[in-house]
């Protein structure tokens, strides 16, 4: 199996570096051989880390510290393209939540704080099938306009051309064959999941024309464009024909906000970890983790999810964006990330993302500990699953000493280096 995945890894690189794919827009360079699932050991133009549940989407956030973007572009990049790559766990309709750890405009490290952006609960209870307020979007665009450096538009672009043809993943493949044909009962998610009749295999071409142009429209128009005006009025009507109960007042809520992360200390380190909360006796929603360190030490780790394994399973006809489930149906997911930098000069020390549903947060925490105690490629228990980059003698001042690891189990893939 991991010959496998390393083979969809090469093949994912060929596709983003060749033709009028990825790589015309942003000038990818470097060997795919050398970005491995698991392992993430890769030299790359500039030093920084890029690491996501899904291969496609860190590759984008590799490509963008690349070219000069910093961890809170390239995460927000990853995220995006997740939204395209693996919209079981992420999506335009869902929504999610980001440490961020970001130096000021001096260059001086900050603690961390939290942005909150999770798919919320519409004003109404109506609906056959109800969908969430969509937030995902609005969370990273606003990650991006208070931390990123780069245009807007080349955060969005990857996402955009991935859209108009990508590879199918191991990952979105081992989802699809839990939900099987039950999804296929929406026209639109069969019209790209099997367009001939049956699943698509992991290694397929997928194409989303409808959701690449819901994307040009955020590259073009901002997240005003989402979220009122024409398209906004387009997909309510779609979703509310899907079965969602969403208004145009529904699109105007859920806002993100920031806050104060939880903190503590480990082994001499600060922490700092997002607020989770657990349903007790509930399953929760899946999610899925990604994130990004920069060559200053900026540092953004981040989850999301569609409140369901797929949202709702129904596409908001026309706009390629599928819907998550409202939170008023479903728990809510734990969002897992944890962060460890220095207590004194606030250098970044570790950082992970936690999944496996009820055992997300608890894998974070502990992929956190491990990699403070020297063994950041020890496995967390099952159900988890969790994501690592870890610097032993913290950057800035000690990238030599860094690694980063993508969960094996979970199909992702971990980029980077000096």
């Amino acid at each position: 199996m991991r010959s496998r995945f390393l083979r969809l890894a090469a093949l994912t690189s060929f596709s983003l570096l060749s033709g009028c794919g990825l790589g015309q827009g942003l000038g990818l360079t470097g060997n795919a051989n050398e970005a491995q699932l698991g392992l993430g050991k890769a030299p790359p133009s500039v030093f920084g880390y890029a690491v996501a549940d899904e291969p496609q989407a860190a590759l984008v956030g590799r490509q963008i510290l690349n070219e000069g973007g910093n961890a809170a572009d390239a995460a927000a990049a990853e995220g995006l393209a997740l939204a395209v790559t693996l919209p079981s766990r992420a999506g335009l309709g869902g929504g999610g939540a980001c440490l961020i750890k970001m130096p000021n405009a001096n260059g001086d490290m900050q603690p961390p704080v939290a942005l909150l952006f999770p798919a919320g609960s519409p004003a109404s209870t109506s609906g056959s099938r109800p969908a969430a307020v969509p937030a995902f979007a609005r969370g990273l665009l606003a990650l991006q306009a208070r931390y990123g450096q780069l245009p807007l538009s080349a955060i969005i672009v990857p996402a955009e051309r991935l859209a108009a043809s990508a590879q199918l993943s191991p990952a979105l493949e081992t989802d699809l064959k839990v939900v099987g044909n039950a999804l296929l009962a929406d026209p639109a998610a069969a019209a790209i999941f099997a367009p001939n009749g049956q699943l698509l295999p992991a290694g397929a071409t997928i194409h989303q024309p409808n959701l690449a142009a819901t994307l040009e429209i955020l590259r073009t128009q901002g997240v005003s464009g989402l979220y009122a005006g024409g398209f906004a009025t387009q997909f309510t009507q779609a979703a509310d024909a899907a079965g969602a109960g969403l208004t145009m007042t529904d699109m105007s809520l859920g806002l993100p906000r920031y806050s104060a992360p939880v903190s503590g200390m480990q082994d001499g380190y600060a922490t700092a970890a997002l607020p989770t909360a657990s349903a007790q006796g509930k399953t929760l929603p899946a999610s899925a983790g990604f994130m990004a360190l920069d060559k200053n030490g900026g540092v953004v780790t981040c989850a999301s999810s569609m409140n369901n394994l797929f949202g709702t399973g129904r596409y908001a006809a026309g706009t390629g964006v599928l819907l998550a489930a409202s939170p008023r149906t479903v728990p809510a997911p734990q969002l897992a990330a944890a962060i460890a930098y220095a207590p004194g000069n606030l250098d970044f020390r570790a950082a992970t993302t936690g999944t496996g549903q009820t055992a997300a947060a608890t894998a974070a925490a502990t992929a956190l500990r491990d990699a403070l105690a020297g063994h950041p490629n020890q496995p967390v228990p099952n159900p988890g699953r969790a994501n690592v980059i870890s610097c032993p003698k913290d950057v800035p001042g000690g990238e030599a000493s860094c690694t980063a690891s993508a969960d094996p189990r979970g199909q992702g893939l971990a980029i980077g280096g000096r």
